[in-house]
């Protein structure tokens, strides 16, 4: 059976260690399937060997020897894949390269996408959207405005038409921004057609080939509360973080047994930069110290805040449920006593207890749900204690789904569920309405 991971919250949730622990626990998993994001990723594996490595671009099941196939709807840049490969290569994956393959059809992120990224992130000043300063978004944005011209992984392994496009692309956002801080044409063209024979170029095919073959991981990237159409706007990604490609994917690849859709929360809720963060709680940073996120220079800092039922639940509804849930950070409430569960806020005087899912590509309607979310306040608690069982309990029956994939610490990760996955249904009765506690 196939296995979609999303984040259920604003990224940094633990993805890369679940997939990890997947990838080692169910026999024979083919490939992982990267489907949204691109080199701005960040899932941290720690193995019981002390090993550590920043997953951006590979596959999280790396270090399983899992090959990565990184699908038509990834951002592709070489040149953090290059670095990317050499760290896995220094910490023993022999050819990383060996286990990559790339669909043509993916867009391709260049230094011009990054220098033009970080000059519009510049000019918004104090109203800065928290981007990660990779080009991503910027790589989107041009894909959107020129899809004749935009640049391909395909590209990579035809000079001529790479030459032309990438000449195309540094004019146009010269005209646009102004000088771009980023290399020649002729020397990004060198490093790309050496990714390209470095790397298996695919097409169309190569995913159902792979479903033939055996189970696949699909490994989501960020959070659906910064989903391009129903995260918080303007504090989002140009990116769909929800399940959506991966069944897009599998359902291009004849796949139609179904797939296990696995939702990724930990016992408290963190985001990166600015935007609405209901619970953030200035008083957690020092008793949660986070050895792997911190302050971006693009980014903005690193937040913490208690467990954010209504959000969490939000991102569920608009993902079209899920069928089972990984919990990770389960050390954290023995460790920080005071850690709580938010079960719903205070907005103008109103209590609510969750958050109305609404059309796609409303994005108006969507910023003023951020402008709302804002001034909200946490109004009902819950406090499970220090207890993880009682903590993996509380939010199986906040968010409607059983848990499967319970983590305690970087290199701890356990598949907590007796029931076979197939067994596994997010259709589960929604909570009872909060009540106060306390």
């Amino acid at each position: 059976m196939h296995t979609l991971v999303v984040d259920l919250g604003f990224g940094d949730a633990g993805k890369g260690a679940v997939v990890d622990r997947l990838c080692r626990d169910q026999r024979g998993v083919t490939a992982v399937v990267r489907f949204n994001g691109g080199a701005q990723a960040a899932h941290n594996v720690v193995t019981a060997d002390g090993r550590h490595h920043t997953f951006a671009q590979f596959g999280a099941g790396t270090l399983r020897g899992v090959p990565t196939h990184l699908s038509r709807f990834m951002s592709v840049d070489p040149l953090a894949l290059s670095a990317e490969a050499d760290h896995l290569k220094a910490i023993g994956v022999p050819d990383p390269y060996a286990l990559l393959s790339v669909d043509r059809r993916a867009r391709l992120t260049t230094p011009y996408h990054a220098a033009a990224n970080r000059l519009r992130e510049r000019a918004r000043g104090a109203a800065r959207h928290g981007s990660c300063g990779m080009g991503v978004g910027e790589t989107a944005r041009y894909a959107l405005a020129h899809p004749d011209d935009a640049p391909t992984v395909g590209d990579c392994a035809a000079r001529p038409r790479l030459l032309r496009r990438l000449r195309l692309l540094r004019d146009r956002l010269t005209d646009e921004l102004g000088p771009l801080a980023a290399p020649s044409v002729e020397s990004c063209a060198e490093v790309y057609a050496a990714f390209a024979r470095a790397v298996t170029l695919t097409d169309e095919t190569a995913l159902r080939r792979l479903v033939r073959q055996g189970p696949l991981v699909f490994e989501g990237a960020q959070g659906v509360l910064l989903d391009e159409n129903h995260g918080f706007h303007p504090y989002t990604t140009w990116s769909t973080t929800t399940f959506a490609n991966a069944e897009t994917l599998l359902a291009e690849a004849g796949a139609t047994d179904g797939a296990l859709r696995l939702g990724v929360v930990r016992t408290y809720t963190t985001r990166h930069g600015p935007g609405p963060l209901v619970t953030e709680d200035p008083e957690l940073p020092p008793l949660l110290p986070e050895p792997h996120n911190g302050h971006g220079r693009w980014q903005g800092a690193f937040r913490i805040g208690h467990f954010d039922a209504v959000a969490h639940r939000y991102a569920v509804d608009v993902c079209g449920g899920v069928d089972a849930l990984a919990v990770t950070h389960l050390d954290a409430p023995g460790r920080c006593r005071g850690l709580r569960i938010c079960r719903a806020y205070g907005v103008g005087g109103r209590l609510v207890e969750s958050l109305p899912a609404g059309p796609p590509e409303d994005l108006a309607r969507q910023a003023e749900l951020t402008g709302r979310l804002l001034t909200a306040r946490p109004a009902l608690w819950e406090t499970p204690g220090p207890d993880p069982r009682r903590w993996s309990d509380a939010i199986a029956h906040l968010l409607g789904a059983p848990v499967l994939v319970e983590s305690s610490g970087p290199a701890r990760q356990t598949l907590s569920s007796t029931r076979s996955p197939r067994t596994l249904s997010s259709r589960a009765n929604r909570p009872p309405a909060a009540h106060r506690v306390g």
